[in-house]
């Protein structure tokens, strides 16, 4: 998943990273028949995936915080009670 970007061209871009991290990659991507930027790209990609799963837990556990309303629940009552007569008609 992209995050919604529809940019598909590529940028070139310069890193730092520690030299053993470095070889790993490089032994990584020989062994997977990848080159090197794409398994950085694979790997930030999948980073950037948790990164906005983890935003989207924190959104839905913000939001189931605080309890219902009465309006809520009176609202679930009527969905539960239509769901069943739904259910009825089928079997």
């Amino acid at each position: 998943m992209n995050g919604g970007m529809t940019d598909v061209r590529n940028v070139k871009t310069a890193i730092s990273i520690k030299a053993g991290l470095f070889k790993e990659a490089e032994s990584l991507a020989h062994r997977l028949h990848v080159p090197r930027s794409r398994l950085f790209a694979a790997a930030l990609e999948q980073f950037l995936e948790q990164h906005r799963n983890r935003q989207l837990l924190e959104q839905i556990n913000r939001a189931y915080a605080h309890p219902a309303d009465r309006s809520e629940y009176r609202l679930l009552e009527r969905m539960k009670s239509h769901y069943r007569n739904i259910m009825k008609g089928e079997w």
